[in-house]
C-alpha cells in the first residue's frame, strides 16, 4: 500500500509542526511546548482536568497517525520540526495544574527539563523505538514525569 504524498499544507504536516511552530528556530520543541499552553489553559478553564487529560490522549493518538505520514515524506529519526509530541507531553504535565500563569510557566520548564534530559525509561524509548512511536513515547514519559512533579508542587508548595 502506497502512502499519500504530503505537502507543507497537508493536515499531517500542519499538526506535526503544531501549526508551523515546529519550523521556528532555535529550539522548535520549546516553541511547540509553548504553543500548547494556551490550548491547555482553555481546556482547563472550560472543561477541567479531565478535558486536558482527554485532549492529551487524543493528541497522542493523532500524533501517531500524523507522524507516521510525516516520516514517509520527510524521513528522520526524530525530525526537529515535529512538535506534536511535545504538545501531548506538555498537556500531560498540566493535567492537574489549575490555570495560573506562574504554575504554567513552572509546568513548561518542568516538561522541557524532562523532555531534554530523557530520564530512563524515556531514554530507552528514544534510543530503541523507531518510527512514530519512537518520536512520541519519550515525550509521553517526560509528560508523565512532569505531571507527577507538578502534582507535588501544587499539592505541597502552592497555596
Amino acid at each position: 500500500m502506497s502512502m499519500p504524498r504530503l505537502s507543507t499544507y497537508s493536515l499531517p504536516f500542519v499538526l506535526c509542526t503544531w501549526f508551523g511552530l515546529g519550523k521556528l528556530k532555535p529550539m522548535p520543541g520549546s516553541w511547540g511546548s509553548a504553543g500548547a499552553l494556551p490550548f491547555a489553559w482553555l481546556l482547563q478553564m472550560y472543561g477541567g482536568w479531565w478535558a486536558v487529560a482527554v485532549a492529551a490522549a487524543i493528541v497522542a493518538l493523532v500524533a501517531l497517525w500524523a507522524i507516521r505520514l510525516f516520516l514517509v515524506r520527510w524521513p528522520g529519526e526524530d525530525p526537529g520540526e515535529v512538535v506534536i509530541d511535545e504538545v501531548a507531553g506538555q498537556w500531560m504535565t498540566l493535567i492537574f495544574v489549575p490555570p495560573d500563569l506562574m504554575l504554567y510557566l513552572i509546568g513548561f520548564i518542568v516538561f522541557r527539563f524532562f523532555d531534554i534530559t530523557k530520564i530512563w525509561p524515556a531514554s530507552w524509548a528514544d534510543n530503541t523505538l523507531s518510527g512514530a512511536p519512537g518520536v512520541l513515547i519519550d515525550d509521553l514519559f517526560a509528560g508523565l514525569y512532569g505531571m507527577i512533579t507538578m502534582l507535588v508542587i501544587v499539592h505541597f508548595f502552592w497555596t
